[in-house]
This record gives structure tokens, sequence and C-alpha cells, in this order.
């Protein structure tokens, strides 16, 4: 039995798409905040059980036969490393046998603030004694394409990346990777670092989807406190703008970059091309 958590969020349900093309139904379960949500996840097959991070007691219910669990890393910043501990206690309590974690691209020497939490988490994970892999994700293409109707509207894309090449990777690609991991053997120790193929600047970015729209689209660079100014001045709540600015400024070091190829490998093909994400967006 497989439990995948946070199995109705936008990698969650990737994941749930990509395990039953490998799994029957009965052995997947979703491990999710609101049962309401899960619907159409239920009418797959899939079992679903209430679990959330923040209630330590539903987890022990949720992860009752578990043998492989994927904790997909929680979205709440500054709370992840509290949440994540309550469900690794929950699955040594439950006797799970293996743990796939989401992480983040190559977290143990990463100058990106998200990664403190994601250390922390690994660290926990090769204390608790159950064998585990560390899928560290890259960045996703969607979190710069989800801002394509902004760039179209104020004709720009904006950013504080400077230079800096980013290999991101579609969502389905990185979900396409965790059932490869949770279906596998000997995956225990494993560390992989996954990243797109190719990789691209925030101009190239503008360039694509002007290429794509038929419209003038340029990359304009910001010094990080003005580009997490006009995130506020967006609507965006300010640990997210703080998240965005400092992700940003992170890639122009190199922070979003790997050329390593291990998600196409893992995963069996080549990894989704920036324009075809875009073209999505689009």
């Amino acid at each position: 039995m497989i439990v995948v958590t946070g199995a109705t969020g936008q990698l969650g349900r990737l994941v749930i798409a990509a395990l039953l093309k490998k799994v029957p139904a009965g052995e997947i379960v979703a491990a999710v905040r609101n049962v309401d949500k899960a619907r159409d996840i239920a009418a797959l097959g899939v079992q679903v059980r209430q679990a959330d991070y923040s209630q330590p007691a539903a987890w022990d219910g949720a992860l009752k036969g578990a043998d492989k669990l994927l904790l997909i890393s929680s979205s709440e910043v500054g709370q992840r490393a509290s949440q994540h501990r309550t469900v690794i206690d929950a699955a040594k309590r439950a006797g799970v046998k293996f743990i796939a974690y989401t992480s983040l691209l190559h977290a143990d020497t990463s100058v990106l603030g998200l990664a403190a939490e994601h250390r922390e988490t690994e660290a926990m994970l090769a204390a608790s004694g159950i064998p585990f892999a560390l899928l560290r994700n890259g960045w996703y293409t969607e979190n710069y394409t989800a801002g394509v109707p902004a760039a179209l509207s104020l004709g720009a894309v904006y950013g504080c990346a400077g230079d800096g090449r980013i290999s991101s990777a579609a969502r389905a690609d990185y979900a396409a990777a965790a059932a490869a991991v949770l279906t596998a053997d000997g995956q225990a120790g494993r560390v992989y670092e996954l990243a797109g193929d190719t990789a691209y600047t925030l101009t190239e970015l503008a360039a694509e989807i002007s290429r794509q729209s038929g419209k003038n689209i340029g990359y304009v660079n910001l010094a990080e406190a003005d580009y997490k100014g006009a995130l506020l001045k967006a609507g965006l709540p300010e640990p997210i703008a703080e998240l965005l600015a400092n992700s940003d400024s992170g890639a122009a070091t190199g922070a979003l970059f790997d050329d390593g190829g291990q998600l196409g490998r893992l995963i069996g093909r080549a990894t989704t091309p920036l324009a075809t994400t875009v073209g999505a967006a689009l």
C-alpha cells in the first residue's frame, strides 16, 4: 500500500494519476485535508483518508497498513518542519517501510531561504530509522508560467534573476519521478537531484511568451527588494512575495540550475519543454 500526502494538491493529484498507470487503485491511499475535495479521486477507486499536517491525531489512522509513503512537503512555509515531523513520527509508529520525500534541488547546499526546512526534514528522516529516498525537486515551470497573464497585461516579465539559468520542469515530470521511485525496488538511500533537461533565463522565457503570443514581451530585471515590493503591490501575501523574490535572487547565482539529467533518466523520457508549458498557459 502506497500513501500519498497532500493528495488534492497540484502535485499530489498528478502523482495519483501517475501511480494509477503502475499499480491498482486499491493499493493507493490519498491522505487529504478535506475529504470533500477528493471525491473525484475516490471515484477512481483510490482510498481517501482524512489527515491534516497540523492535526497529529489523524495520522495514525491515515497511515494504517502503509508500506510506502510519499511525503509531499507542506505548503505552509515556516511550519513545514514541525508538520513533517508529525508525519514521520506517525510513519514510525505505523511501521512504514519506505518514505520518499519531495525536497528541494541541492537542498544540502542551497542558498535559498526555502532550503532550511527541507534540510531539517532530511535530517529527521535520517534519524528516523525508516529507509528513505530524497526527491530533490527543482523549480516547477508553472511557477513562472502562472505569471503569463500578468506578463501579457504589463508587456513584460518582471523578476530579479538576472541572467541566471533555470532548469525547471513541469509538475507532471516531477510527479512521474515520484511514481517511478515509489514503484521501483532498491530506492532506499537514493538522493535524486531533479531538474529539467534544458535551462533558460527569464529573458528567454519572455522571448518564448512573445513568440507564442505574438506580443512584444520583454524582461525587466529588478533589485530583490523592488521585485518583492512589486509582488506585494500586485496583491500577493508577504510570505509568498518573500519566497518568490528570494528564489529569483538565488536563481541569479545558479540555485535553480542543474544539468545532471537525473529527472529525464528516472522517468524514461525527455522533460517537458518550456515552450509546451508556456503554450498551455497561453
